[in-house]
């Protein structure tokens, strides 16, 4: 028998899966938006894009965006008495909408 694997994706079978009609090429809108800093955005991590991707344990968090990273984002999410700083591209992140 294998070994039990551990790896960064481990158990994410259905947390890092796409619907049926969100399947597809992400659109050039979604790669291309420009966020500033002090933006809230939703970390929504799309697991057809390897580079730049979170650790599970952030999907679904809300945080700031703090700065630029080359292409990427970092993004300032609370997490208990800490704030943690996500580096992550924008295909994984989603502009706030509402209050």
């Amino acid at each position: 028998m294998g070994r039990k694997s551990k790896g960064y994706r481990k158990r994410t079978r259905s947390l890092l899966r796409r619907k049926p009609r969100e399947r597809g090429k992400t659109g050039l809108s979604k790669i291309l938006h420009e966020y500033k800093p002090g933006e809230k955005v939703v970390i929504k991590v799309n697991p057809s894009v390897l580079k730049g991707m979170p650790h599970r344990r952030y999907h679904g968090r809300t945080g700031v965006i703090a700065d630029k990273r080359g292409r990427a984002y970092v993004v300032e999410v609370p997490q208990g008495d800490a704030i943690k700083e996500i580096i992550a591209r924008p295909e994984h992140l989603k502009p706030m909408t509402g209050g």
